[in-house]
């Protein structure tokens, strides 16, 4: 198996609510193969799909329910501190949920968490040992 990831697919309560989110809070741009059923953001070489929870859930054969904590994160890596705080200004001003506010955290790098429409939590950070390229991709430190 080739070490890569295409989708991260994930199951959200309203599909219209969490598309308004990831396009009029994030500024993202749906792809036009989405559609009424399931929705595709491009990022930098993967997709972001929505699909209905449960839809999500009768597909894969297991149960909907679930609260809490996911046991999973998703995260933005930025360039800087600096940018961090201007996007926690950002997500602020647009009435984004803060989970926490960002600060130095123990491994080295800066970071805080917020929450989309169904409580998936985005760590923004910025890691000062995992430099990005100019398409934002992760690369190794040399």
């Amino acid at each position: 198996m080739e070490q890569r990831l295409t989708i991260i697919g994930l199951g959200v309560t309203n599909l219209e609510v969490s598309n308004e989110f990831y396009k009029e809070k994030f500024g993202w741009k749906l792809m036009d193969s989405s559609n009424e059923s399931i929705s595709f953001f491009q990022l930098n070489g993967i997709l972001l799909s929505l699909y209905p929870r449960e839809k999500l859930a009768e597909d894969a054969q297991v149960s909907a329910d679930g609260s809490g904590f996911k046991g999973f994160t998703l995260a933005y890596n930025t360039r800087s501190k600096e940018e961090v705080d201007s996007l926690f200004e950002d997500f602020l001003s647009k009435g984004i949920k803060i989970v926490k506010q960002p600060e130095e955290v123990f491994w080295g790098g800066y970071s805080g968490y917020i929450a989309d429409p169904d409580d998936n939590l985005w760590e923004i950070a910025f890691n000062p040992f995992l430099p990005l390229d100019e398409q934002g991709n992760t690369i190794e430190a040399t």
